[in-house]
């Protein structure tokens, strides 16, 4: 008999509305931060220019707007399943017949501490049929001069499990993308990312690269620079007004295809840094 899938995460597109917001400053850039909203950034404000689509009637679903950490998996586990030190494992489905972004987007994070330029948030992940294997994250989010640091953090409790963290940002569609990728994760026919790893082909992308280099955003007068210590990086373009550009700790579907593996009471930490130049 086959096994029962769980469904005890919401489906990814249900609405998911800000709740409480904790503001940061520093100069002209402004943070709004949503910690009962997946511990996300509801909003990126410069020069009094909004950098993410927001939260609003028409854009409500949890996984469309602001910037939410992803984990203990980023992208998409094909079908939810996935084998670990021999046993196979089936996560809920909660955007068609996969399992997307894991499970922090969806949860209330604890804020740890915050002022008028830092917040700490912290996150018990669950062990039940959601994620099984329990553990804990954290995250920080610090303005800089002209800059934004993000810096996120996955945790094993008792037991080892795999893991991957990465950011989901939804920026406002650029008028100009910069990206040179060394290579490219080939998509099946279920959009899932597959190996070996390609040549870059011409967007637009819903896709995994292999990137090192910075990002840069321009629109209208202002210019964005993403940095990061993640070698791969989804972009996603092809929505009419916000470009996704998440640098991931590995790719989507890694617990299939490059599973990380996290000993007892190890730690995964990745940042990505948003910097400012322009009006």
């Amino acid at each position: 008999m086959a096994a029962k899938t769980p469904t005890t995460l919401p489906d990814a597109f249900t609405p998911l509305v800000p709740g409480p917001l904790i503001r940061l400053s520093r100069g002209d850039i402004e943070i709004t931060v949503a910690p009962q909203a997946g511990g996300r950034i509801a909003q990126i404000t410069r020069g009094g220019v909004g950098q993410l689509a927001s939260f609003d009637e028409s854009n409500n679903a949890m996984i469309a707007w602001g910037c939410y950490p992803m984990l203990p998996w980023a992208g998409r586990v094909r079908r939810g399943a996935f084998e670990f030190e021999g046993k196979v494992y089936r996560l809920p489905l909660n955007m068609g017949l996969h399992s997307i972004h894991g499970v922090g987007f969806a949860m209330a994070w604890e804020v740890d501490s915050h002022n008028a330029q830092r917040v700490e948030l912290s996150l018990e992940l669950p062990r039940d049929e959601r994620w099984p294997f329990g553990g804990s994250a954290h995250q920080r989010i610090e303005l800089e001069e002209d800059q934004l640091l993000l810096t996120l953090s996955v945790s094993a409790g008792p037991v080892a499990m795999p893991a991957t963290i990465g950011w989901h940002p939804w920026f406002l569609k650029p008028d100009r993308l910069r990206f040179a990728p060394s290579g490219i994760y080939p998509r099946d026919e279920d959009g899932i990312a597959t190996l070996p790893v390609a040549s870059p082909s011409p967007g637009p992308w819903d896709d995994c690269f292999i990137n090192t280099e910075a990002v840069t955003l321009e629109r209208g007068k202002q210019q964005l620079t993403l940095s990061s210590n993640c070698s791969h990086w989804v972009v996603y373009d092809q929505s009419a007004g916000a470009t996704c550009v998440e640098p991931q700790s590995g790719p989507p579907d890694a617990f299939n295809i490059e599973p990380f593996v996290l000993a007892p009471g190890q730690t995964l930490t990745r940042w990505f840094r948003i910097a400012w130049a322009g009006d």
